[in-house]
């Protein structure tokens, strides 16, 4: 894991650094690439809910393009994604640690207060990976790891890093990470608003996408019937005739 720590070292030191050729990063967490080219990494979170993981196999596959999935424990020993997620391995994308329980790391109004101490985080953790085992995918396969609720602080990172792993997070910026929401919740967006906040995003800011770690979920509560995951064809297909590439999350912040 010694690239790892050169590379949060390095990210950390350059976290206010105009040059573009850095990544950026918040709380010790890294949650862009480097904004000098047009690549970016499709991000799939899964937890509760998998009902969008054929479809999106599916749309990457018929795209030639490779993802990341980062799975809780609980997703990974669901016998209902067994398949599928054998079928993501088989064809090559990335899959990493999103927690084993999706536990809440850190107070939604207080960030810099933690839920659990050290030894729950690290026992969480590593039963996530444990889970991870049954499809061949060890530690040295995920350095990358992906906390739940895309919520943590810099304990949570630092904490992250002892273990020998890498925290990182979605770009902000866009309504991508938005997907989970249901119409009865007051911040629920649908998938057309949320489709046309990327493609604002894009055209709006000098750097557009470049680098970015794009975040959807592999599925939603019944009670969201317009699943964004719908639209990842059109994603792909408007992006890519932008002149983006997509990475893995391994290959986009890889280092020299």
């Amino acid at each position: 894991m010694k690239h790892l720590l050169i590379l949060w070292i390095v990210s950390c030191q350059a976290f206010n650094s105009p040059a573009q050729h850095t990544v950026e990063v918040v709380k010790g967490a890294i949650v862009r690439g480097t904004t000098d080219t047009k690549k970016i990494a499709l991000v799939f979170t899964g937890d509760e809910y998998g009902d969008g993981l054929s479809a999106i196999t599916k749309t990457l596959n018929q795209k030639k393009v490779l993802a990341s999935f980062f799975l809780t424990g609980r997703f990974y020993r669901n016998p209902e994604f067994k398949s599928g997620i054998k079928t993501l391995v088989k064809r090559g994308h990335y899959l990493g640690a999103h927690s084993d329980a999706h536990l809440l790391y850190c107070d939604w109004s207080n960030r810099d207060s933690l839920l659990v101490s050290r030894q729950q985080f690290t026992h969480d953790l590593e039963n996530n990976y444990r889970a991870m085992r049954q499809f061949g995918i060890g530690k040295k396969d995920a350095s990358y790891f992906l906390p739940p609720f895309e919520w943590y602080n810099d304990t949570i990172s630092a904490w992250t890093q002892s273990l020998g792993f890498m925290l990182i997070s979605f770009t902000p910026g866009t309504l991508s990470h938005a997907d989970y929401t249901t119409p009865n919740m007051p911040n629920y967006r649908s998938s057309e608003k949320i489709y046309e906040s990327i493609v604002a995003y894009e055209e709006k800011r000098p750097s557009g996408l470049n680098g970015f770690i794009l975040l959807c979920h592999v599925g939603t509560a019944p009670e969201r019937t317009d699943k964004f995951y719908l639209y990842l064809n059109t994603l792909i297909a408007e992006l890519t005739l932008r002149g983006y590439e997509f990475l893995r999350i391994d290959n986009l912040l890889k280092t020299e």
